[in-house]
């Protein structure tokens, strides 16, 4: 069964917020092409029309900013019509959406609801640790907007999940982090990443933090039984032979097709630099993009000596690229921290989840 997978930026960089860790807003200050523009409709007929003509079973749309939700409800309307006009062969869709929630209201919602797309939706934790660095453009935190966000789509049966970057602040209080977010049942705890220089700021994480985070987090996840953390539940999975979901954890860097606003397409939004444009969907397909010289070396495996002989290789996979200092993830010391101390129970969840 083929697949593609495309992360598309409708509004670039382009935020009503001003988040102190956007890594995205950083990478697109340091590079040339793919400046911040609104998308247009002709570019975004491009982006569908090569998407069905790569012939893929299942294709997923991935909206994403900035804050993509400032290229208006009327974009999107128009965007999924064209999905229809243009998927002769009855390919699977799925529409997503990764926003900070400030700008949904009912209207919102309701196209969310009635178009079955699926919501990620911006929390770091507790209202504390999110409105430290999540803030907009007057310097005003945001958790009040995005809370608001989240009932108006739990009213409107949309289903969405919580995208919560693990800060330095958020990490103190792993507790007071899940029992605030676990009534939204899926939960996506993302550790904050440094600035492309490498330099540390106050909302950096550190290795060891995070690690006690992950121990004090998965505890809670065991005893409440009902409640999905995307990372815990991979690991469940791949220690029931199943594939992981999340591609940190497969081992090897594979092109998600990260599309711009211009047009501009890069095999990640971790990796949308010059030197890892592949090209314009507007002026090539996915097919030749894909198969580039850049798209080649990006999906080359490149895990260490070191990682490949790691007992917990299997569970971590080596992890993110863009999280790797001195060609080894920052977090290794995390993992197995972790690991070191809750792997028995995190085997016998898996057991007792096993339909084997």
């Amino acid at each position: 069964m083929k697949n593609l997978n495309l992360l598309i930026k409708p509004a670039s960089s382009l935020c009503n917020c001003a988040c102190d860790y956007c890594f995205y807003l950083d990478e697109c200050k340091n590079r040339n092409s793919g400046k911040a523009v609104m998308m247009s409709e002709k570019t975004a007929e491009a982006v569908i029309k090569a998407a069905f003509l790569y012939g893929a079973d299942d294709i997923t749309f991935a909206f994403q900013g900035g804050e993509p939700l400032l290229r208006g409800i009327g974009f999107f309307r128009r965007f999924l019509e064209m999905e229809k006009e243009y998927n002769k062969n009855g390919a699977r869709v799925l529409n997503t959406v990764q926003t900070n929630g400030t700008l949904i209201d009912d209207s919102w919602a309701d196209f969310f609801a009635e178009n079955g797309i699926l919501v990620g939706l911006s929390l770091d934790g507790y209202r504390e640790a999110h409105n430290k660095y999540r803030k907009d453009k007057e310097g005003k935190g945001t958790w009040d907007g995005a809370v608001k966000a989240a009932v108006s789509l739990t009213e409107k049966n949309v289903f969405f999940n919580v995208l919560c970057v693990v800060t330095s602040a958020a990490a103190k209080h792993p507790e007071l982090a899940f029992n605030t977010l676990k009534k939204y049942k899926y939960i996506q705890f993302i550790p904050c990443l440094d600035p492309s220089d490498g330099k540390k700021t106050p909302w950096s994480l550190s290795p060891r933090a995070y690690g006690e985070f992950l121990h004090a987090v998965f505890e809670l996840y065991r005893r409440d039984g009902c409640v999905s953390v995307r990372l815990f539940d991979n690991y469940i999975s791949i220690l029931n032979g199943e594939p992981p979901e999340s591609c940190g954890l497969s081992g090897r860097c594979a092109c998600y097709g990260l599309v711009e606003a211009d047009g501009s397409v890069y095999p990640c939004d971790f990796y949308a630099t010059d030197e890892w444009r592949l090209g314009n969907i507007e002026e090539q397909g996915f097919d030749t993009l894909f198969s580039s010289d850049i798209a080649r070396d990006f999906t080359k495996p490149d895990m260490t000596d070191e990682c490949r002989s790691c007992g917990y290789k299997k569970l971590c996979g080596g992890g993110c690229r863009r999280e790797r200092v001195n060609n080894k993830t920052k977090y290794c010391e995390s993992i197995k921290y972790f690991l070191d101390k809750d792997r028995d129970k995190l085997i016998a969840l898996a057991r007792s989840s096993s339909p084997f």
